[in-house]
């Protein structure tokens, strides 16, 4: 998923790679594909602001049916302020939804029958913890998309994908052909044995 003014099948060659659009209140881009999928951030990472949120799910209630998902608000690096905000949030949004695990969500309850997909935030550590392979593993074994966000690194994608996860983003990725290069090429370099 790359939010970028880029073009996305052009992205998607340069990484090898199916590339769907993520759209977000902070650059509020234009559909790119009209008629194809796509996903919503809420912007929390860098600033939650509410009525640029509310506008761009107005914005695409015409086309929610191709929404795979939007993330509902969060608290980065909080998994209980998170839960809060996500079940006070949940019967506000009328789209399939993704909850955002954050930090510490290990040792809390996730609420899984509330959604459609699991986006897993939080610090980079964190993220690249057990503690999130479990969560992965478990959304797996409960049918749900897996979505990963900040994936910037030739390293950090192909963790996450021999993971299965369904889908990642990553702001260098939407902006930068040499990160992209750089994924295709760990991609189709030959693995020693």
């Amino acid at each position: 998923m790359l939010d970028t003014s880029g073009n996305l099948q052009k992205a998607g060659e340069e990484l090898g790679c199916h590339v769907e659009q993520l759209i977000t209140p902070l650059t509020r881009r234009a559909i790119q594909a009209p008629g194809k999928h796509y996903c919503m951030d809420n912007g929390a990472f860098a600033t939650f602001e509410l009525k640029g949120f509310l506008s761009l799910l107005e914005r695409q209630r015409s086309e929610k049916h191709l929404c795979r998902w939007v993330a509902v608000p969060d608290v980065v690096g909080s998994a209980r302020r998170t839960i809060e905000v996500f079940h006070r949030w949940k019967n506000r949004i009328d789209f399939p939804l993704a909850f955002v695990a954050q930090d510490g969500q290990e040792d809390l309850e996730i609420p899984w029958d509330d959604f459609t997909a699991i986006f897993i935030g939080g610090s980079t550590d964190w993220k690249m913890s057990h503690h999130v392979v479990q969560i992965i593993k478990a959304a797996q074994a409960l049918e749900k998309w897996v979505h990963v966000g900040r994936v910037n690194t030739p390293g950090r994608f192909e963790y996450f994908e021999n993971l299965g996860v369904d889908s990642l983003d990553g702001t260098g990725l939407g902006r930068y052909t040499h990160m992209r290069k750089a994924i295709y090429d760990l991609h189709n370099q030959p693995k020693l044995l």
